[in-house]
């Protein structure tokens, strides 16, 4: 492994909804039974989740957030199918992974044409031509970039386009690549009181993430930022049916069963353990941990399944904590930001998805100058 991430950049949409007003907003989904409105307003407290943004929010003079794409419970004619929501899909995708993909080109001081490869990653959503072409138009990416698209893979869908990208840079020595993860997750609320579906509308929101990653003797590696040292998967035994995601006639419905935190709780550490091995690296060794927060149990589970002290797993929830789950682009989110607290290495970095998968990659810090480094380019912001 050798992709250096010389860029990250990040973009949430406009308009925001604070998590008590998004509780509110669900009893108008028949997210609570009758009589079980405080139950509902608990989950959402719980979440550990005090904003979220989506596209689908409006502003208004009036009121702090508007939303017009899902009516009440009681329109039943009304509610958008999945086919109404690809194409929602299809209009605001690109416009947000192009913002994070600008920002991640420039923190990195490198010129589009200089970028080789795109490797775009969604699981949310389909269009074709899709969110890829869209980042070639809007960016002005040369026309001859090869593109790879990851789709479907879930919340861990990241370290898989991170996988990809560190096959093209290891292979090619010039070549630069550009990760985009976006995600449009609050098109696929639903309506009703399923356990599965209510604990999906209190976690998922939208957000997009890019990275700018080259090999390690590219003479931009010298910028420094996060090295993939390792990456590895495992599935955990007996899991298959606690996570799922689903396309259904009215969005793609998830399946998570209240099982996950302790299937975590108790299997993950061997299966960490041994990953990090092929690695060379103990557990003890470890300086930072970057944990997908699919939600707070989740990240109880990995604590408790490594022994983390609590604040260990602190930038993970102040994520969650401002933006909610964004699927594959929240991982980025957290790296970025330890990047710019200069968080040691070595770190892990974690995420969890259909299967149960376990995703999992050993980062490093790369400095100093690259092998013939012969260009002058900035820093990168910290």
């Amino acid at each position: 492994m050798s992709l250096v991430m010389v860029g990250i950049g990040t973009a949430v949409p406009e308009h925001r909804i604070a998590q008590s007003d998004a509780a509110g907003l669900a009893i108008s989904f028949a997210n609570a039974a009758p009589g079980r409105e405080r139950a509902l307003a608990a989950v959402y407290r719980q979440s550990g989740i005090r904003t979220r943004g989506s596209v689908l929010l409006e502003a208004t003079i009036d009121e702090p957030f508007v939303q017009r794409f899902f009516p009440p419970a009681e329109a039943w004619g009304d509610r958008p199918s999945t086919g109404v929501r690809m194409k929602r899909y299809a209009v605001e995708a690109g416009r947000l992974a192009a913002q994070a993909a600008a920002t991640a080109i420039e923190s990195a001081g490198m010129a589009v044409d200089e970028i080789t490869h795109l490797v775009s990653c969604s699981c949310t959503g389909f269009a074709n031509p899709g969110v890829d072409l869209e980042l070639v138009r809007t960016l002005g990416l040369p026309a001859s970039v090869a593109r790879t698209h990851i789709g479907f893979m879930g919340c861990h869908g990241a370290f898989n386009a991170l996988r990809v990208a560190d096959a093209f840079v290891t292979a090619n020595p010039s070549a630069v690549a550009l990760v985009s993860c976006v995600e449009l997750c609050s098109l696929h609320l639903q309506y009703g009181s399923h356990g599965d579906h209510v604990v999906a509308n209190s976690l998922f929101a939208d957000g997009a993430a890019a990275v700018v990653g080259v090999g390690c003797g590219h003479s931009a590696a010298w910028l420094g930022g996060w090295r993939i040292v390792a990456q590895a998967s495992e599935v955990l035994p007996d899991s298959e049916q606690e996570m799922g995601w689903l396309i259904g006639d009215s969005g793609f419905e998830m399946t998570l069963s209240p099982r996950v935190p302790g299937l975590i709780a108790s299997q993950l550490r061997p299966a960490v353990e041994e990953m990090l091995a092929r690695a060379g690296i103990a557990a003890g060794d470890v300086a930072t941990w970057a944990v997908h927060p699919g939600g707070p149990r989740i990240l109880g589970g990995v604590a408790e399944a490594m022994g983390l002290p609590p604040d260990t797993l602190a930038v993970s929830r102040d994520v969650l904590a401002d933006h909610g789950n964004m699927s594959s682009a929240t991982i980025l989110f957290i790296l970025e930001r330890l990047a710019r607290a200069e968080a040691a290495g070595p770190c892990v970095a974690l995420a969890f998805g259909p299967g149960l998968t376990v995703e999992l990659a050993v980062l490093d810090r790369e400095s100093g100058p690259a092998p013939n480094a012969a260009r002058s380019l900035p820093r990168a912001p910290k």
